[in-house]
């Protein structure tokens, strides 16, 4: 190989070195200037979603699905009478609209918008679903498609652009009023509920207790004479009514009033808490209204057995401790339990006790008052209890014995004898 060969080879090899680096470079998303205009959906966005005052969500034909504003009691939801929005769902949906890179460019073609789900949602059958961002330097109109279903991803177009693009984040956004709800009703644990209260709309009532919170099962009371409690699950069930408790759906208490054949049912706890419900079906939903109260002797007597066994328990580790020192360590004050409250100062116990079970009925109040929920069925099927359906079931009567009680002397005659056979 002569010296000419080789300086061209080495000038091919550096042509090449430096094309590669151009291409390179021009395939790296660039950090300033107009490049984010150009590697983010919505560069606006960024660093700026809590400027965000407003989202309508608008889906086919033009129809609002939800209006979610930012206003001094938080963000609330329009269409649900200003029922309180899941705060963390919208903000996730926020800060991945911030961080959505655009990393492939598609159709530009209205005529093939449908197919990614990006067209206008003025059209009848469009796919996906229109954002608007109030809030911003300028309002942002932004439409999300359809998920991509081969690597991740979902297809975006802002409006008024005609250029549809594949983001790098999957956004879901929730196409249903009632999903951008704070769903969390209560959660008032089984342990602590004392007893149950089921009134039927014909007055019957069916009543489930404990005499202590220490008790493993709940009592029925009441049992008609002859009758006996069956399964010990079911009557401890009914407890757990109120335990991580969550709607489905929520209205103004005006628009949804119950009927004369609602259920009521008071849940009421060892510290004074009492939740009376008023429940009842119709067009195949399961409906309820709350309301939360304190009763303050039962309040008093929960505190001062709170007390006591703060004191005993404390006794108890004082004790232990004591018992497992040497006599060099006898007076060694980092040994010795911490002293509760309860014991240290129980008038200042008091008070906090007090003061938390009155927050907590406030906090419920704010939930519940002039509202009606729709339940989970299974939920309410823990309200739709009766005294039977705790009652082991009564014996059927087999034919033989109904046959005996209609004609008791067929049951009681002789039976007769066969004739004598002919010799």
């Amino acid at each position: 190989m002569n010296q000419k060969t080789l300086i061209g080879l080495a000038v091919a090899a550096v042509i090449a070195i430096i094309i590669a680096v151009v291409l390179n470079q021009r395939a790296q998303p660039r950090s300033e200037g107009s490049s984010e205009q150009t590697t983010y959906f919505a560069p606006e966005l960024r660093d700026h979603v809590n400027d965000v005052s407003k989202v309508i969500v608008t889906a086919a034909d033009n129809k609002t699905v939800a209006t979610l504003d930012r206003g001094s009691n938080g963000w609330t939801l329009a269409e649900k009478g200003g029922y309180a929005v899941d705060t963390g769902k919208l903000r996730e949906l926020l800060l991945k609209l911030a961080d959505a890179k655009l990393i492939e460019q598609k159709t530009a073609n209205k005529e093939k918008y449908a197919t990614l789900g990006v067209d206008d949602v003025a059209a009848k059958d469009a796919k996906g679903l229109q954002l608007e961002l109030d809030g911003l330097k300028a309002p942002l109109k932004l439409i999300v498609g359809i998920s991509n279903a081969h690597g991740g991803g979902s297809f975006v177009r802002r409006a008024g652009d005609a250029q549809s693009w594949l983001a790098s984040t999957a956004l879901t956004v929730p196409k249903d009023a009632a999903d951008w709800l704070k769903k969390d009703l209560a959660d008032v644990a089984a342990n602590r509920i004392a007893a149950v209260t089921i009134t039927h709309p014909d007055g019957k009532t069916l009543r489930v207790y404990k005499d202590a919170a220490a008790d493993a099962n709940y009592k029925i009371a009441d049992i008609p004479k002859g009758r006996e409690a069956g399964s010990e699950f079911s009557s401890n069930g009914l407890a757990s009514t109120l335990s991580a408790l969550r709607f489905d759906d929520v209205l103004p208490a005006k628009d949804a009033a119950p009927d004369d054949k609602a259920l009521k049912a008071r849940y009421t706890t060892f510290d004074g808490l009492v939740i009376d419900t008023t429940a009842w079906e119709k067009d195949g939903k399961s409906y309820a209204q709350f309301k939360a109260a304190l009763d303050a002797a039962a309040a008093d007597k929960g505190i001062t057995a709170a007390q006591a066994k703060a004191k005993s328990d404390f006794e108890t580790a004082s004790a232990a401790a004591d018992a497992g020192k040497t006599d060099a360590s006898k007076d060694a004050a980092n040994d010795a339990p911490i002293k509760p409250l309860a014991v240290s100062d129980p008038a200042k116990d008091r008070e906090m006790r007090l003061a938390a079970a009155n927050k907590e009925v406030a906090d419920l109040a704010a939930h519940f008052d002039g509202w009606t929920y729709v339940l989970p069925a299974y939920k309410y099927a823990n309200i739709n209890k009766s005294m039977d359906d705790l009652l082991k079931p009564l014996d059927e009567k087999k034919p033989a014995d109904a046959a005996a009680k209609k004609n008791p002397k067929a049951a009681t005659a002789p039976a007769k004898s066969a004739p004598p056979r002919a010799g």
